[in-house]
């Protein structure tokens, strides 16, 4: 069964040029690269919730629970959070719909 990778942050601040460039041109082709389908990305306008959220898709929990256990997702988030500030994750099922 499907399940979504969510993600949620707030960008470091002073960092917002170079977060962008990063989830740009590194973040995402590294999270493809790993078997990770990215589905949507929300951006907070107003109120006390994450600034960004992403939902990355995987095939099924195992896939999910590999992928975050390597190395190279080690890698790929550790820059992240050289980006980042409040970062969380976690793995649902895929519904229909926004998931939270």
């Amino acid at each position: 069964m499907p399940v979504k990778v969510i993600m949620t942050w707030d960008i470091a601040a002073e960092r917002d040029q170079e977060y962008f460039e990063f989830i740009i041109g590194e973040f995402v082709p590294g999270v493809q690269r790993l078997g990770l389908r990215p589905a949507e990305a929300w951006a907070t306008i107003y109120g006390s919730y994450p600034q960004i959220q992403v939902g990355l898709l995987a095939t099924d929990g195992p896939q999910a629970r590999r992928i975050l256990a390597s190395a190279d997702w080690a890698i790929l988030q550790e820059r992240l959070f050289s980006y980042v500030k409040n970062y969380s994750h976690k793995v649902v099922l895929v519904r229909g719909g926004f998931q939270f």
